[in-house]
Parts: C-alpha cells; structure tokens; sequence
C-alpha cells in the first residue's frame, strides 16, 4: 500500500560528503516540481565521513527525507533493499547519489509510468568521464551476462529506475540473501521499458565501485541466473583433456623421432600444467555457487538498522529512533 505516498525515491549513501547536499537539492526540485507527494529515503551505508550529520540535518528541515542509518557497510544492493522493504509510495525510484545518472531523467520514468509501464529503467546512451577500461569492461559483462542467463537482463542499464509498487512488493517476497537487484527486477516480469539518458561524470568524490568490487557485483549477477558457468567448466575439463591427450602424443612421438627419452620432463610438466589448471578452473566456478549457497543457508538479515531519522513537525521533538 502506498499510503497516500505517490513516490519513494531510494538514494544509497557511502561517504557522500561532498555530494549529499547537491544530490539533495536537485532530488528535491525534480519532485516539487511533480506537484505530487513524494519521499526521499537516504540509506546511509555505514559512512565513515560526514555523510550522516549532513543527511540527519538535511531531514530536520525538510519532511519529506527519511534517513536509516546502517551498523556498518552492508553494501549498495543491501541498501537499495532496505530502501524498498521501508518505501511507501506507488512508485518505487533508485538513484545513486553521486548525480552520474541526472534526477530530471526521472520525470521521464514517471511519463512512462503513467503510460502503463511497471519497470522504467534507465539506460545509458553515452558515459562521460569514465575510463576507457571502465566502458569497456562494463560493456563485456553487460553482454556476457546477457548471454548467460535465461532472462532478459537489458544492457547498459544499472540500477537506476522506477518499479510500482506492485513489482517492489514482489522484490521484497523474494528470500534471497546475495541479491542482485537488477536482476530480480528482470526476473519478476511485469511491463517493462527504458528511458536513455547520458550518464554524467561523478560531480565530486570518488567512485565507490572500485575494481574489487564490480568483480564481486559480476561473479553476483552471473551465479544469481546462470548455471551455464557449471556446464562451461565440464566442457572446458572435456576440452582441456583432448587438448593434454593430443600435446602428450604429439611430444612423445617427437621424443621417439629425435630419441629422446619418451617420459620427459616436458611430457611430464605438460600433463600436469593441463589437468592442474583443468582442476583449479571447475572448482573456482563451483566455489562460487557453493559460496551462494552457504550464504544463504545461513539465512542472517541483509542488513542491520542502528538508526532511522525523519522529520517531526514543531510540537515534536527531531529525534533518533531506534
């Protein structure tokens, strides 16, 4: 139920010092301009700057903002949960704060929206101020893990987009631990469609998506809708093996034919390098499925509130609530 709420705008927060007060500024000016109600829930992703003094000020003033403040760094897809398990509104909206993907795409999302489409994603039509290593490692996996799954996951498309209601209570059913948002809202279903937009150059600070963990973020997405990896890794032992038997032949008839010794080092070290590198590659893929599932059999929380902070009209007091 939306509760009188027609928007939820959901912006993730991890060190935005520099950022958080502009992100806020032109969040609050797209939505005003609306002429609907509307709420911005910051999730504090357990900064270390002053990223939490600055949003807990921002919400003293304004009642519209919602601030929850995590124990400590869960992660993006952590926050970007909590965000939807705690919106109200008919439509659900994911922004990262940092102003890449701009907030007036979003009245385009809304146009959509009332045209009938549940899903509106955002997808980016040019990246400015990205490496040339960034586009075209983010192109790669966009395309891998199209083609490695079984649902149609859009490409060039992050998590920036606005879902109704319907489709976030359907996210929120959803068990899983390691959630990989996007995906899931490919795998509901529902009508879906896209806006393009420039991606901008970050506006300050730096990114908070560094190699390490677009890494975890890829290996999360693939092992989350595709078992293809398990049966690439049988191929490739199957490949691996034709390839050691052919290379051991080959050797020792050349040993023979030169009269060298048949089992030589080369013939050895071969054979082992081959089926070593056979062995380590399968169970690095099957380590990542079963790291999965060992999370989830664990079944903890996907996040710990320490905190929420919302506005209090003036016969009430501006507090923390635990």
């Amino acid at each position: 139920m939306s509760n009188g709420t027609t928007y939820s705008i959901i912006v993730p927060l991890y060190n935005e010092e520099l950022v958080v007060n502009e992100s806020y500024r032109r969040l609050k000016a797209v939505m005003d301009s609306t002429k609907e109600t509307y709420e911005v829930i910051f999730i504090n992703d357990g900064s270390k700057d002053a990223t939490r003094k600055l949003a807990e000020d921002i919400c003293k003033n304004d009642e519209n903002i919602k601030l929850i403040n995590f124990s400590r760094n869960f992660g993006h897809q952590a926050a970007i949960t909590a965000g939807m398990e705690f919106s109200k509104g008919a439509a659900v909206i994911v922004i990262d704060a940092d102003l890449q993907d701009p907030p007036e795409t979003i009245l385009d999302m809304i146009a959509k929206w009332k045209e009938g489409f549940q899903v509106v994603y955002g997808k980016r039509s040019k990246r400015e101020g990205e490496t040339k290593f960034k586009k075209l490692t983010s192109s790669m996996y966009y395309r891998l893990l199209k083609s490695m799954t079984s649902i149609e996951i859009p490409v060039d498309t992050g998590d920036f987009r606005l879902i109704d209601r319907r489709v976030c209570d359907a996210l929120n059913a959803l068990p899983e631990k390691n959630r990989y948002v996007r995906g899931l809202v490919s795998w509901v279903g529902y009508k879906q469609t896209s806006v393009e937009f420039v991606r901008q150059e970050r506006y300050a600070g730096e990114t908070k998506y560094p190699l390490k963990k677009m890494l975890k973020l890829a290996f999360d997405g693939i092992t989350a809708f595709s078992f293809k990896p398990l049966v690439l890794s049988a191929y490739l032992g199957g490949s691996m093996l034709a390839v050691g038997f052919i290379s051991l032949i080959t050797v020792i008839i050349k040993n023979i034919v030169d009269g060298l010794s048949v089992l030589s080092l080369g013939v050895v070290l071969s054979a082992n390098l081959i089926m070593f590198g056979m062995i380590l590659c399968s169970l690095g893929i099957m380590g990542q499925y079963l790291g999965r599932i060992f999370d989830e059999s664990k079944d903890r929380p996907n996040y710990i509130i320490e905190s929420i902070s919302y506005y209090k009209t003036a016969d009430q007091k501006h507090e923390l609530i635990g």
